[in-house]
């Protein structure tokens, strides 16, 4: 180990020179010999049956390869988006590809989009959640949801007998403890309002794209992709391309953000391409077919009803949420209602969802999916409770607040937590302390508390001492928020070295080093232990070698600067490199350093964020301003604070946009209105708070490496609560509708 401990030190990216000044490189900057570049032909409509689809003018052009169509591919039934590939008799979407073109460069491929003629036969369709849900709703898939996707849906999924008719419900779930009845009956106080909640997208600066090489001897399918989760494409590809899984080699490319949505989506459909044309195939997104064409979070909405004694003990609790998933079952309501229910102490809870189909995009797993959604509905609510008390919201949450051991709504428990740790960090804060003041001066002060359960799961790692005494460690994760210099600390503090003699590689799927996906805020979590096992083999067997070359007890061994020496006699050492290079000789006498790590982590480990806002609202116009956002999250044991801060910043600033910016508009007809960065709004730096001040809470875990938790979810949870619970101390009313816009606050005022 390191004399001075680097866990908790503030250090730069590894790779953030190189971003910075644009050395690295996307999956849109690979050239491939003889690579040729695709672009979609989506559909307008969202739901037609295709009459005709002519690509005689398209294929005229100049270099213009091929134009594929659903006739050209294999039948395969749509389980997910993934397979669903080009639209075959009809589109279920605005922004459904029904052809890919391939030419010799983008631009060429862009030319060609107006030249494919598509005869469509409008048909009626149900784009909101009313009409989705209306007994005379068109069905998105008439015949009952396709055989993969009805296994996929499971237990969750409505049959006959659930239902007198098939309809667009494509799932139900629900949850309860004590007599609800009661509980409302006991309460001296009751709150009830319905929530109407916004599709967004995920919006990264990098647009979704791969590339695709098929191996013309062997048939191997090499997929470069800006994704997180290279294990689960690889799988994907196989099952929908039918081939052997290690026939599929996938490689992770920089990912320029992806905040939950690139978890594989058109990979299969390019290989498909490229196997037929036999060259390698890139296609990258253009901005317009990021919005449309992609996985966003579901629009919904949220009805909760709460009910309290005089004194704000909680008495009931009753939510329902309700999920627009799209084309495919895809919501996130088990977090939603598994939080809901479960981070205050209610003895009588009931809690329901439905996962409704409509006529667009599936959606996608988002930053915490479903609980900025579930956390802006409940904490609205809390708040309420405390107005018509008159009581003090700090210390009603503080009072109801969920304790490690109680059992949450899904029947878990909730583990160690800093769940109240956070909510006493901001009660002494200036923004908490002076929201008199702040009142006085025409804002207003709101606070919100959100949670994210965190992922579990099973990981790999690799580590060898190297012949420069530099030391490697392969593992099968993508990095996509710094986490690799997290890593780097991790294996240098367990090994004894300086960080600058650690080498993490992100491996592909050829190795024999599993990861999950990176997302769900378990990287460190699950990734991590897997590291520190295989480090920790490999010092163990370099202190073993080396006592094996200097003819010295192992236990007198330690490692300092680079070199392993008896403890106390420095003149009596050999250098990391040194020893390697005996491990790798011809003739060599001692084995390689290798060590393995496996791990499996299968207790979840809560994060939880509280955070304060202070707006101002202009009365005439509705605009707010958010000037000051405070942000104390529970982040176990602050491996890196610097990586920490940032992701507690960014995942504030996008709740920013979740409560007051972000929405993808569609008309009555299905048609996106929001298709381009021009009409769809994402915060920039001025609509960013203007004062942002991160607070790191240490609680630590239990099984985490050294306490730590994850930290990429929780601060994106409680930010739209936060801001809203902010508008009403400063206007007096109160708005339901995400994004809280200016429009919506003067209708709301008048």
């Amino acid at each position: 180990m390191t004399s001075a401990s680097l866990i908790g030190q503030r250090t730069r990216l590894i790779e953030g020179d190189i971003k910075v000044t644009g050395k690295i490189r996307y999956v849109s900057d690979f050239q491939l010999l003889g690579m040729l570049h695709a672009r979609l032909v989506t559909s307008p409509y969202p739901h037609a049956r295709i009459l005709n689809i002519d690509t005689t003018a398209a294929l005229a052009l100049p270099r213009i390869v091929a134009v594929i169509t659903a006739s050209d591919l294999p039948p395969i039934e749509p389980a997910n988006r993934g397979s669903l590939l080009l639209a075959r008799e009809r589109v279920i979407f605005a922004g459904q590809p029904v052809a890919l073109i391939l030419a010799e460069d983008e631009a060429s491929a862009q030319d060609a989009l107006d030249q494919v003629q598509v005869d469509y036969e409008p048909l009626p369709a149900a784009i909101t959640l009313d009409e989705a849900l209306a007994d005379d709703a068109p069905l998105v898939w008439p015949d009952g949801l396709p055989g993969a996707a009805a296994k996929a849906v499971g237990s969750n999924g409505v049959g006959d007998d659930a239902a007198p008719r098939r309809s667009n419900v494509a799932g139900r779930v629900h949850h309860e403890r004590g007599d609800i009845a009661a509980g409302f009956a006991a309460a001296d106080v009751i709150v009830e309002a319905e929530f109407s909640l916004p599709m967004i997208q995920h919006n990264p600066l990098e647009t979704q794209g791969c590339a695709v090489q098929i191996d013309p001897a062997t048939d191997e399918i090499t997929i470069w992709s800006s994704n997180q989760a290279l294990y689960r494409l690889r799988k994907m590809v196989a099952d929908i391309v039918r081939v052997p899984e290690a026939s599929i080699r996938c490689i992770g490319t920089p990912v320029g953000g992806a905040f939950g949505g690139k978890n594989g989506l058109y990979e299969p459909l390019i290989v498909l391409a490229a196997r037929l044309v036999k060259r390698p195939v890139r296609l990258i997104l253009n901005r317009f077919e990021e919005l449309v064409a992609t996985n966003p979070t579901p629009a919904g909405r949220i009805r909760v009803k709460l009910g309290a004694k005089n004194d704000g003990t909680l008495t009931a609790l009753a939510g329902q949420v309700i999920f627009n998933s799209g084309c495919f079952p895809s919501s996130p309501l088990r977090n939603s209602l598994a939080v809901m229910g479960s981070i205050y102490r209610v003895p009588n809870v009931t809690v329901d969802g439905l996962d409704v189909l409509s006529f667009k995009p599936s959606s996608g797993t988002y930053r915490a999916p479903g609980v900025p959604q579930a956390m802006f509905g409940l904490e609205s609510m809390v708040d309420e409770i405390a107005r018509k008390l008159g009581l003090d919201p700090l210390e009603l949450r503080l009072q109801n607040a969920a304790r490690p051991g109680d059992q949450m709504i899904h029947g878990e428990t909730w583990p160690t937590m800093g769940m109240t740790e956070v909510l006493e960090a901001l009660r002494d804060h200036p923004v908490w302390q002076n929201r008199a003041t702040a009142r006085a001066a025409g804002r207003g002060v709101g606070l919100a508390l959100g949670s994210w359960p965190g992922g579990t799961g099973p990981a790999s790692a690799a580590c060898m001492l190297n012949q420069d005494g530099m030391l490697q460690i392969q593992i099968g994760s993508v990095d996509i928020s710094g986490i690799n210099t997290g890593f780097t600390m991790l294996a240098a503090e367990v090994f004894g070295l300086a960080p600058d003699k650690v080498k993490i590689t992100s491996a592909d799927t050829t190795t024999a080093l599993f990861a999950l996906n990176a997302g769900g805020s378990k990287m460190t979590y699950t990734v991590g232990p897997a590291i520190i096992q295989a480090v920790a083999e490999a010092r163990r067997q370099t202190l073993e070698t080396a006592a094996e070359i200097m003819e010295a007890d192992q236990a007198d061994l330690e490692i300092v600067d680079g070199r392993v020496q008896v403890t106390g006699v420095p003149d009596r050492a050999i250098g990391l490199g040194e020893l390697a290079r005996k491990t790798m000789q011809m003739g060599g006498l001692y084995r390689p350093i290798f060590g393995q790590g496996r791990s499996v982590i299968t207790t979840r480990l809560a994060a939880f964020c509280a955070q304060l806002a202070e707006v101002e609202v202009d009365r005439e116009t509705g605009a707010v301003q958010v000037h000051k956002l405070v942000v104390a999250q529970d982040v176990g044991k602050a491996l890196n604070p610097l990586l920490i801060e940032g992701q507690m910043m960014g995942g504030a600033t996008q709740g920013i946009g979740w409560a007051l910016y972000e929405d993808m508009v569609y008309d009555e007809y299905g048609q996106p209105l929001t298709a381009s960065w021009m009409d769809y709004t994402v915060p920039h730096i001025h609509q960013a708070a203007r004062s942002l001040d991160p607070i790191i809470v240490e609680v630590p875990s239990e099984e985490g490496p050294f306490g730590a938790r994850g930290v990429g979810e929780p601060s994106v949870t409680p930010t739209a609560a936060a801001i809203g619970n902010a508008i009403t101390d400063a206007i007096g009313v109160r708005l339901t509708d995400l994004p809280m816009t200016p429009p919506r606050i003067v209708a709301a005022l008048k």
